[in-house]
């Protein structure tokens, strides 16, 4: 198994990097928030699950090992595919998954692309006990500490997928209003697909 990558990114797409190691570029697939964390050119060490079928190799990166634990202990569900699980982690972090499965948070789980009512449930029943506890970020006064403000990350991306600073920044600004609140990191995926709808396909 391929556990891990570290080389030069030569090459990123929306859904997928190519990182070189030793003269051959492999492909690993990834969620929109760790794609944006890379730049062509730059080196990039992820964590990684190699998928094996019996007509295919699929390599997914990670940013770390807590998600690509997640990745492959959420497809010990019944119907859960290397896909679903990326798209669940594109929407969620580990611990929103976590929260959410030990909160039987059926909406939240729905909010991924491909998850219906029947999906949610058999996702709580199934992965209780799978993900282990979630971990509550407290300040010192002992409330939760306020969300941070994820939109810089967001513009990150546009400008690194070949849109200008200014494009980027008025697109997301379309999808989440300076008066929407923090953009959390949960919600970081969904507000870049969001965006690039917004640009269009266009570059700035």
């Amino acid at each position: 198994m391929i556990a891990s990558l570290r080389g030069r990114v030569v090459g990123l797409r929306l859904d997928a990097v190519v990182v070189e190691m030793g003269g051959v570029g492999l492909l690993a697939y990834a969620t929109p928030a760790t794609l944006a964390a890379l730049r062509v050119g730059e080196q990039a060490e992820l964590a990684t699950s190699l998928v094996v079928r019996e007509d295919s190799l699929t390599l997914y990166g990670f940013a770390d090992a807590d998600e690509r634990d997640t990745f492959e202990a959420v497809q010990t569900v019944s119907g859960v595919g290397p896909r679903l699980a990326l798209a669940m982690l594109a929407v969620h972090t580990p611990d929103g998954l976590r929260r959410a499965v030990a909160g039987e948070d059926l909406a939240a789980l729905q909010r991924v692309p491909g998850i219906g009512r029947k999906g949610a449930q058999r996702i709580v029943l199934e992965l209780a006990d799978r993900l282990g506890p979630a971990v509550s970020v407290v300040t010192a006064g002992g409330a939760p500490a306020p969300a941070a403000d994820r939109r810089g990350e967001v513009v990150e991306a546009l400008v690194g997928l070949g849109w200008t600073a200014r494009a980027a920044e008025d697109a997301v600004a379309t999808v989440v209003p300076a008066d929407a609140g923090a953009v959390e990191a949960a919600d970081v995926a969904a507000v870049l697909r969001g965006a690039l709808r917004v640009l269009g396909g266009g570059r700035g």
